[in-house]
C-alpha cells in the first residue's frame, strides 16, 4: 500500500529574517535586502560578490540607514585585497608561494604586498590601543 506524504512546505515559508539596525525577525518574504559596498566582505564561493555585503532591513526606512552608513565607511582596496587572500588561506589546499596566491586570489605581487602591509599595519594598531 502506499502512504501519502505530507504536503511539502517551501522552505521560503518559514524562514525569517533579522533587520542589520533594530534587529526585529520578521517572515523573509518581507525583507528589504540589497548589496553596499563594503571593502571587508568576500563571498566564500563567488568572487563577483566581493567587495559587496548583503544586507536586510524590516522596512525602507532601515535599509536607507544601512546604506547611508555603509556609503560614509571608506572603501580600501587593501582591505579587500587581505580578505581575499585570508579566504584563500583558510580555505582549500595550501598556498606556498606568492605565485600561487596570485594565481588563486587574482591579484598581482604588488597587490598582494601591499595587502599584506595594510594588514600588519592594521594589527600594530590594534594591539596599541
Amino acid at each position: 500500500m502506499w502512504k501519502r506524504r505530507k504536503a511539502a512546505r517551501s522552505p521560503r515559508e518559514d524562514r525569517v529574517e533579522l533587520c542589520d539596525v533594530c534587529a526585529a525577525v520578521f517572515p523573509a518574504s518581507e525583507a528589504v535586502s540589497g548589496y553596499v559596498p563594503d571593502s571587508s566582505s568576500t563571498h566564500e564561493t563567488n568572487d563577483w560578490f566581493d567587495g559587496l555585503r548583503r544586507v536586510t532591513a524590516c522596512c525602507d526606512a532601515h535599509f536607507c540607514a544601512i546604506k547611508e552608513k555603509y556609503r560614509r565607511r571608506p572603501f580600501i582596496e587593501e582591505e579587500l585585497w587581505a580578505a581575499k587572500i585570508t579566504r584563500v588561506l583558510t580555505s582549500g589546499p595550501p598556498v606556498r608561494t606568492v605565485e600561487q596566491l596570485a594565481c588563486r586570489t587574482g591579484l598581482g605581487e604588488p597587490e598582494i604586498r601591499r595587502a599584506v602591509a595594510w594588514h600588519n599595519e592594521r594589527r600594530r594598531r590594534l594591539s596599541e590601543s
